[in-house]
C-alpha cells in the first residue's frame, strides 16, 4: 500500500489556490440571470393568470424561491464576481435590489463590512446577527437583553421581509442617513406603488399573491441562511486578536448541506466557506472549486432539516470558557 503524504495548505496560500476560479464565464453569467429572470416573471404571471387556486399559489411560492436565486445572483453581482463591468447589468441589479428592499448602497455597505468582520467578538455588527458572549448577556440591562434577544429571535428572522429588509435595509436605513441611504426611500416607495397597482389592475388577491407571499419567502430563507451559515453548533467566533480572515472563512462559516434542487434555488449560497474564502468566485464555480481543493473538502456543516434548523435558532450568546455557542437554558 502506498502511502501520499500531501502537506495541507492553509492561510494566504490556501485563498491563493481559490484565484483560478474566481474568474467568470460572461455568456453563463448572462445565461444564469436571463433564465432566472424569465422563469420568475412567468411565475409572477402565473399567479394573476386565468387559472384555478392551486396553480396560483403554487406559482407564489415558486416565485418567493426563485426570488431567492435572483438576490443571491444580485449579491455576487455586488461582490463584483459576476459582469463588474457591464453597464446593462448594473442597471438590471440595481432595479432588482430596489424590488427586493435591499438597495445597492446599503446593502454593499452592511455586506462588505460583514466579510471584514465575521465572527470577531466585540465589535460593531453591521450586517449581521449580533453575538454577545455570556458574561456581556449576564452583565446587560433588561432592555439590552431584550432588544439582543428580539434581534435574534426566531420570528425575527423567519419576518425577515418586514424586520431585516422593509425596516433595516430601507427605513432605518433612510432615517440613519438621509442623503447617503436615500435609495432605501425609494425602494419603500417602489413597493408600495407597485401593490397599489396590482389592487388597482387585478384585486386584493394579487397583492398576496404576486407581492407579499413571494417576498416573504425570500425574506425568511434569505434571513435564515444568512443566520444560519455563521450561527450553528460548531461555529467559531474569535477575540480581534486572534481573527484571521482566512479563519473566519473556514472555522466559522459553514457548508449548508442541500438538494441539488435547493442548491440550484440557492444559487449555491451554502457553499458559504468558500465564498468567504474568496468572494470574486462566481456562485456557479464554487462546487468547482470545492471539488478539486481538498482543503475545503471538510468544512464545518449543517442543514436545512428541521432538526437542525432548531438547534440553529436555539442558539443564542458565545461562551468563551465553553469555546461555543449555547441556549439560554444553559446560562
Amino acid at each position: 500500500m502506498q502511502i501520499v503524504a500531501k502537506s495541507m495548505r492553509e492561510g494566504k496560500s490556501l485563498v491563493l489556490a481559490t484565484k483560478e476560479f474566481a474568474f467568470e464565464n460572461r455568456l453563463r453569467s448572462w445565461w444564469c440571470i436571463i433564465t432566472t429572470a424569465v422563469l420568475l416573471l412567468l411565475a409572477l404571471s402565473g399567479t394573476i393568470g386565468p387559472f384555478n387556486w392551486a396553480v396560483k399559489i403554487s406559482c407564489s411560492f415558486l416565485g418567493g424561491l426563485l426570488m431567492v436565486r435572483a438576490f443571491v445572483i444580485y449579491h455576487d453581482h455586488q461582490h463584483r464576481s459576476i459582469l463588474p463591468d457591464s453597464r446593462l447589468a448594473k442597471v438590471l441589479m440595481k432595479l432588482y435590489g430596489l424590488y427586493c428592499l435591499s438597495p445597492n448602497k446599503v446593502w454593499k455597505e452592511s455586506h462588505d463590512f460583514h466579510h471584514k468582520h465575521n465572527s470577531k467578538l466585540r465589535s460593531a455588527f453591521i450586517g449581521s446577527f449580533p453575538i454577545m458572549t455570556k458574561d456581556n448577556f449576564m452583565g446587560a440591562s433588561k432592555s439590552q437583553r431584550l432588544q439582543y434577544l428580539y434581534m435574534r429571535h426566531t420570528l425575527t428572522i423567519l419576518c425577515g421581509y418586514f424586520t431585516v429588509f422593509w425596516f433595516g435595509m430601507c427605513l432605518a436605513a433612510f432615517f440613519h442617513d438621509t442623503k447617503k441611504n436615500y435609495e432605501g426611500l425609494i425602494a419603500a416607495l417602489l413597493h408600495v406603488g407597485v401593490g397599489v397597482m396590482l389592487v388597482v389592475w387585478f384585486g386584493w388577491s394579487s397583492l398576496l399573491l404576486t407581492l407579499l407571499i413571494p417576498h416573504f419567502i425570500c425574506g425568511a430563507v434569505g434571513s435564515y441562511l444568512f443566520y444560519a451559515q455563521h450561527n450553528f453548533p460548531d461555529v467559531t467566533f474569535m477575540e480581534q486578536g486572534a481573527w484571521t480572515y482566512e479563519g473566519a472563512a473556514l472555522e466559522s462559516s459553514s457548508f449548508m448541506t442541500m438538494s441539488g434542487l435547493m442548491h440550484w434555488f440557492t444559487a449555491n449560497i451554502g457553499y458559504h466557506h468558500i465564498h468567504h474564502l474568496n468572494a470574486k468566485i462566481p456562485f456557479y464555480r464554487l462546487p468547482e472549486a470545492m471539488k478539486k481543493i481538498p482543503e475545503l473538502q471538510y468544512p464545518k456543516t449543517t442543514s436545512l432539516s428541521l432538526r437542525e434548523t432548531l438547534r440553529c435558532l436555539r442558539l443564542k450568546v458565545w461562551d468563551v470558557e465553553a469555546n461555543q455557542m449555547i441556549g439560554l437554558n444553559q446560562i
